[in-house]
């Protein structure tokens, strides 16, 4: 069974930090690509960072070297740690799971791909 539920959103000043937390189930968590995506209202989804099984990580120039992606196996959680907030990062945040990736997209065959129902992040300047 899929699962994948996140937690860890909430509201934020500028400048500050968050850390998303999504924990999957154990199937999914093998999949060979976990990441983060997000979707601000009216605008398309953004792929902002992935962790694939070989380890390669890859984020979006939006939010590199200010997110960190990490897991823990022991434990079958994905998280994203989120530092420098900005308010144009405001968005649904979701994490993501599929057996290929493409750029910072997580991506399977036949473009499958399997995510949670999101954590919203506000971050106000």
């Amino acid at each position: 069974q899929v699962r994948l539920v996140e937690s860890g959103g909430g509201s934020v000043q500028a400048g500050g930090s968050l850390r998303l937390s999504c924990v999957a189930s154990p199937d999914t968590y093998k999949s060979a690509c976990l990441g983060w995506f997000r979707q601000a209202e009216g605008d398309d989804p953004e792929g902002i960072a992935v962790i694939v099984s070989d380890g390669t990580i890859r984020y979006a120039p939006t939010v590199e070297g200010r997110f960190t992606i990490s897991k823990d196996n022991a434990k079958n959680t994905l998280y994203l740690q989120m530092d420098s907030l900005k308010p144009e990062d405001t968005a649904m945040y979701y994490c993501s799971a599929a057996d290929g990736r493409r750029g910072t997209v997580c991506v399977g065959p036949n473009s499958r791909t399997y995510a949670g129902r999101g954590t919203q992040v506000i971050v106000s300047s």
